[in-house]
């Protein structure tokens, strides 16, 4: 029997396994209660081309809770903004294990709109 994080892991390692095979540069996402994270990460896996996250100070600012849809539609918005800034039109969308609902959509909705394939 695993708990809720071992096999949130698991299924986690069975994308990126999938995206690894594919060589594609990857839109990894990870969130806690009180913040979301974005990452887009290189086909070799070896190197994070632009972050984003509601830990930095010019979102704190704009951003009541780090931890809501809203603030995840900003962070989206913003990853889209600096994947393309760094080079980067299409990615993988790795949710880290995560259900796709709620802030995890939002993030991805609102990177969609902006520009980033996937």
């Amino acid at each position: 029997m695993q708990n809720k994080k071992q096999a949130r892991l698991r299924r986690a390692a069975k994308t990126r396994a999938r995206i690894a095979e594919q060589k594609a540069v990857r839109l990894s996402v990870n969130r806690t209660n009180s913040h979301i994270y974005a990452q887009i990460i290189s086909a070799c896996g070896g190197r994070v081309l632009a972050a984003a996250s509601t830990l930095e100070a010019e979102i704190k600012k704009n951003v009541a809770n780090g931890g809501d849809k809203a603030a995840a539609s900003v962070i989206g918005k913003l990853i889209a903004e600096r994947a393309r800034a760094a080079g980067v039109e299409a990615v993988a969308f790795d949710r880290s294990g995560f259900q796709y609902h709620g802030r995890v959509e939002a993030l991805a909705e609102a990177a969609r709109e902006n520009g980033l394939k996937f």
